[in-house]
């Protein structure tokens, strides 16, 4: 039996800043972004060094296109056959009934916010007429109106 051995090199020690920025990139952007508030909080020049490495290092970019993609492969996954015919016209059906609920709720919402807002119309009017403006502005119009009028009308 023989053994087998390797000469690679032993991995390099990584410094603190570098485990600081595997760490950083572990939370996502939100943590740089988080990084880059608290070092402009506690001390500017930090703050500014933060923005510059991750404007240079295109760290602000990089995770939103990636997102943006996987949201892509997502929905065009959806859209692929099975192969099998039964489970695709099951999953079709089941698709466009989603579709239609989604679109009655829809609908279901605009009623119900147009039923909202007239009921609080509705309020406001009645709440006028208690306070007595609304009068006092009919008779506004009423006074502009006569004033309006040619010499000699009644």
């Amino acid at each position: 039996m023989t053994s087998y051995t390797t000469n690679l090199p032993p991995a390099p020690q990584q410094g603190w800043l570098a485990k600081g920025e595997a760490w950083l990139d572990a939370k996502g952007k939100g943590a740089w972004i988080a990084a880059m508030v608290l070092g402009f909080v506690f001390f500017w020049p930090i703050g500014l060094a933060f923005l510059a490495y991750m404007i240079w290092s295109k760290r602000m970019f990089k995770s939103h296109c990636r997102s943006r993609s996987t949201h892509m492969h997502r929905g065009f996954h959806a859209m692929k056959s099975s192969g099998n015919t039964a489970f695709d016209a099951y999953k079709a059906d089941t698709l466009a009934r989603l579709e239609q609920e989604q679109t009655d709720f829809e609908s279901f919402l605009a009623r119900l916010r147009a039923a909202k807002d007239k009921a609080e119309f509705d309020e406001f009017m009645d709440e006028r007429v208690r306070r007595g403006d609304y009068e006092a502005a009919d008779s506004d119009t009423d006074h502009d109106e006569t004033s309006n009028r040619a010499p000699g009308q009644a």
